[in-house]
Order: structure tokens, then C-alpha cells, then sequence
């Protein structure tokens, strides 16, 4: 049977109507700087695209140059509306945007559930933005892509290295891991906070961001002691 995830926070987030969209991504990424790295995981933001938009383009534009390389993404967020003890799974075939569906790797999905405190739970997924918000810039940067969506609760870095370990040796599949940084703090403190953040992120130090360093901070965690394993950079 085919099930569709619906858009939850389109007109919230990000524009309903397809071609305005499509438009307010292709200006975003047409600004974004030139690079010419080929990233294997990304860490991106999930605000609203006129609050994080514009670093998320800049995140995403590599990837125009290597699409042809990229079939899958294994994309891993917060959980903000359901409490999670490990991972949640969706048993949807496709996720919808306005710009049309993204089938579900439903095989990788089946392989997940092999790995403990994973479970199927859609009532995880169905209001959840920290995936979501994602969706409408790949489908712009990339051709044809699979998904594996994981909206991630309490989990140790370890566990969520475990499953990333699943996904490395396959050169197709791109890891993108969503967090914001800090909230609900004067400027010159979040300031202060995300400088520690970022320092933690470039020189690897797993378990060393809170989640009130970032909404994402178990699977930046867990990316970071994935990285930090493998010797990445």
C-alpha cells in the first residue's frame, strides 16, 4: 500500500505555491557563495526559510556540481513535538512537497528496524519541520533521490554512529543531519554559545553539545563521533 506524508508546515515555513518556491530557492542559491568542496554529510539549519534560509543555501549549493553523484539521503532531525526514546521511523512510501513526492528508501527503513530503540512511529514525523524544511532544497539541487527519514529523540552518540555506519561505504548516499543552534537567548550570549558550538563541531568533540547548544544536538553528536571514528574532517 502507498502512503504519502503530507507537507505540514508549508506557508509556515517555507512558500506553499510552487512556483513561488521555486523561486524563493533558486534566488537563495544563486546568491550562496561558490565552493568547490564535495561533501559526503552536511549539518543544516531548519528555521524558516527567511530566518535560515540563506545559510541553508549556502550548504546546499556544492551539491549542484556533484548531483549526478547523489542518490540518496539519509536525513536525520529533532524531534520537537513528540517526546522519542531513540528513533523514529516513517512507514510512508513518499514524503510530499510543492514540488511533488520523494520516495522513501523502504528497504533501508526495514534495515533500520534491526538496530534497537528504532521503531516505526508517524505520529513523530507528521507535524515534525526539522526534516521537512529540507525537502524542497534537495529536490532543487539534486535529480532523482531516495529518502531515509529519521526524526531522532534521546539517543548516545554511539548508537547513532552504529547507523550511519549502515549508510558510509555506499559513495551515493549524502548525510544531512538538521539542528538550529541556540534559542530564546540575548545576542551577545547565543553569540558566545554557538561559537562554542561551532568550535565543538570543527574539532570533533562528540557529547560535548546540549541540546540547549542545539535542537539537534543528538544527531550532531552523533555525526560528530561518526567523524571522529572514521578520522573525517
Amino acid at each position: 500500500m502507498t502512503t504519502i506524508r503530507e507537507p505540514a508546515v508549508a506557508e509556515l515555513f517555507y512558500p506553499q505555491d510552487p512556483d513561488v518556491l521555486r523561486a524563493t530557492l533558486n534566488t537563495m542559491l544563486n546568491n550562496a557563495a561558490a565552493t568547490d568542496i564535495q561533501p559526503r554529510a552536511l549539518i543544516v539549519p531548519h528555521a524558516g526559510y527567511i530566518y535560515s534560509g540563506e545559510v541553508a543555501a549556502q550548504a546546499y549549493k556544492p551539491l549542484i556540481t556533484i548531483k549526478n553523484t547523489i542518490h540518496r539521503i539519509l536525513l536525520l532531525g529533532p524531534t520537537h513535538r513528540v517526546a522519542v526514546n531513540g528513533c523514529a521511523l516513517s512507514s510512508a512510501s513518499f514524503f510530499r512537497t510543492p514540488l511533488g513526492d520523494i520516495p522513501v528508501d523502504t528497504k533501508a527503513v526495514q534495515a533500520l528496524l534491526a538496530y534497537p530503540r528504532i521503531q516505526i512511529n508517524d505520529s513523530a514525523h507528521d507535524a515534525e519541520h526539522s526534516l521537512e524544511v529540507h525537502l524542497p532544497f534537495l529536490q532543487t539541487v539534486l535529480d532523482d533521490f531516495t529518502l531515509v527519514p529519521v526524526a531522532v529523540g534521546y539517543m548516545h552518540a554511539k548508537e547513532l554512529a552504529m547507523i550511519l555506519d549502515l549508510f558510509w561505504d555506499d559513495p551515493a548516499t549524502l548525510i544531512v543531519v538538521s539542528s538550529d543552534l541556540s534559542h530564546f537567548h540575548a545576542y551577545d550570549e547565543a553569540q558566545k554559545i554557538d561559537q562554542q558550538t561551532t568550535h565543538a563541531i570543527e574539532t570533533l568533540q562528540a557529547g560535548a553539545i546540549s541540546s540547549d547548544m542545539a535542537c539537534g544536538a543528538y544527531p550532531v553528536n552523533g555525526l560528530l563521533e561518526f567523524a571522529k571514528k572514521h578520522r573525517l574532517h
